[in-house]
């Protein structure tokens, strides 16, 4: 079976105002979505040759209150300029720092079925921090090749293979009726964290980090708001 992988490699803000890094709150998950959009916005601007860029700016560009914007960014460890802005390279800088995407976690894939394949192809996931190592199957056809430079292993080898260390992230694209068996496998094995992509809702420990992103759900959700219009 062959798998085909494509690379992917101003208006100033008139009441801005300085504010100080709030290091003991716990962000909120909304304001943890919405930082990444913040960072990607500035890396723009950057491009352009701006070095400055402000709330409002960004406000302008992404369709989110410039109030919120501010507000979310006062988690960080940046302080803007009064009726300048933030600069950008610090922005891009500490919004990387913060969202983890400066250290390279690595993750072990299992299902490799079109999505598994598409994840294990999508190299610009290591400009955000995760590098997926390995991937884990059951069907003769993957076991034993390499997707992108990534092994494929079978799915009773993983045990053996989370003895080498240094992987604490599991990455979940197998069929639903296998969703919670594999977990189970993940957890007991050591994986700490799982990003779920399946759109069955796991059961995990409470110490196991998950982070559920299901294709079908978006799809529901964007039907019915276009059955609406």
């Amino acid at each position: 079976m062959l798998y085909f992988c494509i690379r992917r490699e101003t208006e100033p803000e008139p009441d801005m105002t300085a504010r100080t890094p709030k290091h003991t709150d716990k962000i909120p998950e909304p304001t943890l979505r919405r930082l990444p959009w913040y960072l990607s916005n500035a890396k723009l601007m950057k491009d352009k040759g701006e070095k400055y860029v402000s709330s409002t700016q960004i406000s302008k560009q992404i369709n989110i209150d410039a109030s919120q914007i501010a507000k979310d960014l006062s988690f960080v460890d940046i302080s803007g300029r009064t009726r300048v802005g933030y600069e950008i390279d610090s922005l891009i800088r500490v919004l990387e720092d913060f969202l983890g995407f400066t250290n390279l976690h690595e993750a072990y894939l299992f299902g490799v079925g079109s999505l598994g394949a598409a994840l294990l192809c999508d190299s610009g996931l290591a400009h955000f921090g995760l590098k997926i190592v390995g991937a884990f199957d059951v069907r003769p056809e993957v076991v034993g090749t390499t997707i992108n430079g990534v092994p494929v292993y079978h799915t009773d080898e993983f045990e053996e293979k989370m003895k080498s260390g240094g992987v604490n992230i599991g990455v979940l694209t197998v069929p639903i009726n296998i969703a919670q068996d594999i977990t189970d496998k993940m957890v007991a094995g050591g994986i700490k964290a799982v990003w779920n992509f399946t759109p069955f809702r796991i059961r995990v420990p409470e110490h196991i980090v998950v982070q559920n992103t299901s294709l079908y759900a978006h799809l529901a959700v964007m039907f019915n708001r276009l059955n609406e219009i």
